[in-house]
């Protein structure tokens, strides 16, 4: 299990730390900016809208949900629906209290998924696969909101900054992750072959060749899923549809949005704060997105009250679930050791898989 140990001291000190950007957030943010009666605003939101924000933050739990399914366990004896929302689930709620861009709630799954019997490469293969389709979204949103709104063609202008660099960050992703899945499918055992020949560099040049292999094995997997046209793949566009659509409809409670492709560029470029290592990027992505929304010179007041709402629900709500989930896990890979006792590697393989995946090609 994949453990964070932490003496009392760090304990203390990260819990100050939240306490600290909570209330840095909701109350000094609004007085520095000058509208102290934030605060007692987001209380006289509309429920009506607010409300329907939760429901759109559920749907967009249950896309996540649906997308590990098809990734990782079509046809897996062991994870079923309740295993996979518990994985999914207690990943999630990883992914929002640790730093790292979500690494931990990764480190999660790939442990729960080892545990369930996968083999080491085809977790790692498929965990990559996953990760390419949720951001190949992010990268899309970014390239063509952003040309969208740089050549006119969408409602909402703003500068060369907030449009075109984004868009240009979104094709570079797309460029890398193509070059990557060129890489040829052998190349790992290329290049150990050329380092038995050669030099201590070589090896050394070998041995780092494992994790483009990998990349590039993950991300033509990823290629394949999409061309057998699996409709559970939609689970990534909801993943980002529903969440996106928390802060319409808090912008909608509190006043009148924006165009919704400003909200759309706004919520991408707010996301990139989760690289930032802060506990689930709290702080880094409420910055971002609120300048963002002010470089589209949306009214300043309003944005606030909108992210901190949208944060509200996106940050906290899965927390408790989360939580609950992670103790269910704990007692189901437990179940699984007492199923298959001294098995712990057994290979649980899918009715089809794309041959990239099984081996790694």
């Amino acid at each position: 299990m994949p453990r964070v140990l932490l003496t009392r001291r760090q304990i203390v000190a990260s819990s100050l730390f939240i306490l600290s950007g909570i209330a840095f957030l909701y109350f000094v943010l609004p007085k520095l900016a000058g509208i102290g009666t934030t605060v007692h605003r987001i209380e006289r939101g509309d429920p009506w809208w607010i409300a329907v924000g939760v429901l759109l933050e559920l749907l967009s739990f249950a896309g996540y949900v649906v997308l590990f399914r098809s990734v990782f366990v079509p046809g897996h004896r062991r994870i079923g629906w309740p295993e996979s929302y518990q994985i999914t689930m207690a990943g999630l709620v990883a992914t929002r209290l640790f730093a790292a861009a979500g690494a931990g709630g990764v480190a999660l799954t790939a442990w729960a998924l080892r545990r369930s019997g996968m083999e080491p490469r085809l977790v790692a293969c498929r965990m990559v696969a996953f990760l390419v389709l949720l951001y190949s979204i992010f990268a899309a949103s970014l390239l063509i909101d952003g040309v969208g709104l740089g050549s006119g063609l969408f409602p909402g202008g703003g500068s060369f900054a907030i449009t075109v660099v984004p868009a240009i960050a979104g094709a570079a992703m797309v460029a890398v992750a193509g070059a990557v899945a060129l890489l040829p499918g052998d190349i790992e055992r290329r290049l150990t072959g050329w380092a038995s020949r050669s030099g201590r560099v070589a090896h050394w040049v070998a041995r780092a060749s494992a994790a483009p292999a990998l990349a590039a094995s993950g991300i033509r997997t990823a290629i394949e899923l999409i061309r057998e046209r699996n409709p559970g793949l939609l689970g990534a566009l909801a993943w980002w549809g529903f969440d996106l659509s928390v802060l319409w409809a808090m912008f909608h409670a509190f006043g009148s949005p924006p165009p919704f492709t400003v909200i759309w560029m706004a919520y991408f470029v707010g996301m990139l704060g989760n690289l930032l290592p802060l506990p689930g990027g709290l702080g880094g992505v409420e910055g971002a997105m609120i300048g963002a929304l002010a470089a589209f010179d949306v009214n300043f007041n309003l944005s606030v009250l909108a992210v901190l709402s949208y944060r509200a629900i996106s940050f906290w709500l899965p927390t408790v679930p989360g939580a609950v989930a992670y103790f269910q896990l704990r007692r189901t890979v437990a179940r699984w050791r007492e199923e298959q006792p001294g098995l712990p590697g057994a290979v649980a393989r899918t009715r089809k898989q794309p041959a990239s995946a099984v081996h790694g090609s």
